[in-house]
C-alpha cells in the first residue's frame, strides 16, 4: 500500500469517525424526542430533576434531554409555568421554550359561589397558588381598607365569568386583577341603571344576591327584581327567606342543611334576618351572576308584592299583588311541602 493510499484511508476513517460524533450530536440536538402533545405544570422553585419527571412520559430519550439542557444551562434558568409541547419537538426547540418562560395562559372560571372560602378553594383548582393563601389575600385588610371595600362586600368583588390569567399568577396578583375587572364591569351606563333603581352598585349586588338564591330560573329573575324593589320603595321589609337561611348558617355552619324555613326562624337575632328588619342586609348573601345584576338594574316594571313558590310549575314563583291572593298561593305551596316530608 503506498503510502498517499495509506493518508487517503486514513482521511476517510477520520472524516467518518468526526461525521459518526457531529451526527450523534446533531441528533442529540435536532431529532425529535417529544411522542404527543401535552401539557405541563412547572411549579414555583422546581429543580431539574423535577422538570425531567414532569417531561419524561412523552420523552423518547431522556438522557439526550437531559445532556442538551445543561449545554444550555437550563438546570439553572428553570421558570414555572404552564407549557404547551407540541408533538414531535427537538430537544433544542423544547428547552429554548422553557428556559423562554413562554408559557400559555388559561381561562379562569367560577360560577355563583356561597361564600369566600368555596370561592377561594375553586380557584386554587386552577391556579398555582392554595385556597389558604388565596383567601389571605382575600380578605387583607390593608387591601380592604385602600380600596375602601367593607368586609360583607367582599364577596361581591367578584363577578361570575371566565378570565385570562397564568397558572403561576400569586394570590395578590389574582385578587388585584379581579378588582381591575370588577371596575371594567361597571361602566358608566351601569352605574346610572343603578341609579335610577335608587341602588348603589353595593347595593345592586346585595339585592342581586338575593334574586339569585331567589330562583334558578333566569327569565324570572327580573320579576322578582322588581317585586323586591317594589317593597324597597315602599319601606316594607324584604321578607326574603333566603337571608333567613343566610343568617341561620352564619350561626350554626355553613354545612348546616335547612330545606325549609320556619316561623321560629323569623325570629333569628341577625342584622341578615329581612322579616325583622326593613331595606337591605349589610352585604350580599352569595355571589350574584351576571343574569341577577342585569335583573336589578332591569327590573320587571309590575305590581307584585308577594310571592310563593308555584307547586304547578316546579322551579317557578306564583306571584301576587295582595296578601289574601298570597296567602292562598302560600297554602297550597305548604300542603304541598308536607306531604314532601319537608320539615327542615
Amino acid at each position: 500500500m503506498t503510502k498517499k493510499r495509506a493518508l487517503l484511508l486514513l482521511i476517510i476513517g477520520v472524516a467518518i469517525i468526526f461525521g459518526a460524533i457531529a451526527f450523534t450530536f446533531y441528533n442529540k440536538i435536532y431529532a425529535t424526542n417529544t411522542s404527543q402533545e401535552t401539557t405541563i405544570y412547572i411549579p414555583s422553585n422546581s429543580d431539574f430533576d423535577t422538570v425531567v419527571e414532569l417531561i419524561s412520559p412523552v420523552l423518547k430519550n431522556k438522557s439526550s434531554f437531559a445532556w442538551v439542557a445543561k449545554k444550555k444551562n437550563y438546570p439553572n434558568t428553570i421558570k414555572a409555568g404552564k407549557y404547551q409541547l407540541k408533538e414531535g419537538m427537538n430537544n433544542n426547540d423544547l428547552i429554548n421554550l422553557l428556559r423562554s418562560g413562554n408559557q400559555v395562559t388559561l381561562k379562569l372560571s367560577f360560577n355563583n359561589q356561597d361564600t369566600l372560602e368555596k370561592l377561594a378553594g375553586r380557584i386554587a383548582e386552577q391556579i398555582e397558588p392554595d385556597s389558604t393563601n388565596i383567601l389571605i389575600a382575600m380578605t387583607d385588610e390593608v387591601f380592604l381598607s385602600k380600596n375602601k371595600i367593607k368586609k360583607e362586600d367582599v364577596l361581591g368583588m367578584y363577578i361570575p365569568n371566565s378570565y385570562e390569567f397564568y397558572w403561576t399568577t400569586n394570590a395578590n396578583d389574582f385578587r388585584n386583577k379581579m378588582l381591575k375587572e370588577f371596575y371594567s364591569f361597571w361602566t358608566p351606563t351601569k352605574k346610572e341603571q343603578a341609579k335610577k333603581q335608587g341602588l348603589t352598585v353595593d347595593e345592586v349586588i346585595t339585592l342581586a344576591s338575593i334574586v339569585q338564591k331567589e330562583t334558578a330560573s333566569v327569565t324570572e329573575r327580573p320579576r322578582v327584581a322588581g317585586l323586591y324593589l317594589n317593597r324597597l320603595n315602599n319601606k316594607w321589609p324584604l321578607q326574603a327567606d333566603p337571608t333567613i337561611i343566610f343568617a341561620l348558617k352564619q350561626k350554626h355552619g355553613q354545612a348546616t342543611v335547612i330545606r325549609r324555613v320556619l316561623l321560629k326562624d323569623l325570629e333569628i337575632d341577625s342584622k341578615y334576618n329581612t322579616y325583622k328588619y326593613i331595606g337591605l342586609p349589610p352585604g350580599p348573601i352569595s355571589m350574584p351572576d351576571i343574569s341577577s345584576i342585569n335583573a336589578v338594574l332591569n327590573p320587571e316594571d309590575h305590581e307584585y308584592f308577594y310571592m310563593c313558590a308555584d307547586v304547578e310549575n316546579l322551579g317557578k314563583h306564583a306571584f301576587a299583588k295582595t296578601l289574601a291572593q298570597h296567602n292562598r298561593n302560600a297554602a297550597k305551596y305548604q300542603r304541598w311541602i308536607s306531604k314532601q316530608g319537608i320539615n327542615r
